[in-house]
């Protein structure tokens, strides 16, 4: 694999986060700046087996399944949940167990939005109007 040089400029914070993790595991402040962007950047357009699954089972549906699917909401408590999370982190950060929830609930408003527009989409090829569906509120 080649690689790229780059310089950035962190945040002081950050900086000191990454610093400290590096202190603890003997490695240097690069490598784990580079764990952490290799965790948060995808490597493939591919979606996840589990979901590319779910997405193709949305072409089986008929057209009243279909609606129910693009009218699929996000749990109001998980959204409310996910905006605290959002908020903590930019106010003072949060602890390992706290990102890993906030990851888990991005993952699921993710998988909800995609269930939503590929069923809008397999709904707007035959020429139904999904207009409602647009301004359907997710939570």
């Amino acid at each position: 694999m080649t690689t790229q040089d780059i310089t950035i400029n962190l945040p002081d914070l950050l900086y000191r986060k990454l610093k400290a993790r590096a202190d603890q595991t003997q490695r240097s402040v690069e490598a784990e700046a580079l764990d952490a962007l290799v965790a948060s950047v995808p490597t493939a357009d591919e979606l996840p087996t589990d979901l590319e699954d779910s997405l193709a089972q949305l072409s089986l549906l008929d057209d009243k399944s279909l609606w129910r699917a693009a009218r699929t909401t996000f749990p109001t408590d998980a959204a409310r949940q996910l905006e605290e999370l959002h908020l903590k982190r930019q106010r003072e950060g949060l602890t390992e167990n706290e990102a890993q929830a906030a990851s888990a609930l991005l993952q699921q408003y993710e998988r909800a939005m995609l269930v939503r527009a590929q069923a809008a989409a397999l709904l707007k090829g035959p020429g139904h109007d999904i207009a409602p569906v647009l301004r359907y509120r997710l939570s």
